[in-house]
C-alpha cells in the first residue's frame, strides 16, 4: 500500500491486474482492480499482483498444453541466446515462460561447447521460482 500512497500524490493512472479469488491477493488492492485516476491521470502505471500468464489467458493450470502444437516440449528453464540479444522473439512463450536467459555476446557461428558449460554452470547458481 506504500506504493500506492506514493502514486496518489501524483498525476496518475494505476490499475492492478491479476488473480483476486485467490487468497494471496492482497484485499487492500481490490479498490484498485479497475483502473483509478489520481489528479488528472497522467501516467498509467499497472501492478501485476498474483498474476500468471495462465490465469490472463483464462486457462486452468495445466490445460493448455493439449492446445499447443508444441504440447510434447517440455517447460524450457534456460534459453541461451547469442549475439548479445536480451529478448524472447516468440520462442516458444507457453513453455518458455519461467525460462532464465543467458545472453552470449559471440554470434552462432563462433558458438562453441565452452559457452554451453558457462551457461549450465551459470545456472547451476540460479534460484528457481518458477515466477514467485
Amino acid at each position: 500500500m506504500d506504493a500506492v500512497e506514493a502514486i496518489s500524490k501524483e498525476e496518475a493512472s494505476l490499475l492492478v491486474l491479476g488473480n483476486t479469488e485467490s487468497p494471496m491477493f492482497p484485499p487492500e488492492l481490490l479498490p484498485y482492480t479497475r483502473r483509478h485516476d489520481f489528479g488528472s491521470g497522467g501516467m498509467k502505471i499497472n501492478f501485476l499482483v498474483n498474476y500468471s500468464w495462465e490465469w490472463d489467458l483464462g486457462f486452468q493450470k495445466g490445460a493448455v498444453g493439449p492446445c499447443l502444437k508444441t504440447e510434447d516440449v517440455s517447460r524450457i528453464d534456460l534459453i541461451i541466446r547469442w549475439g548479445g540479444r536480451r529478448r524472447l522473439s516468440g520462442f516458444l512463450p507457453v513453455q518458455s515462460v519461467y525460462a532464465d536467459f543467458y545472453v552470449v555476446d559471440d554470434y552462432w557461428p563462433d558458438f562453441t561447447p565452452d559457452h554451453i558449460t558457462q551457461a549450465l554452470e551459470w545456472y547451476s547458481g540460479q534460484d528457481v521460482t518458477l515466477g514467485g
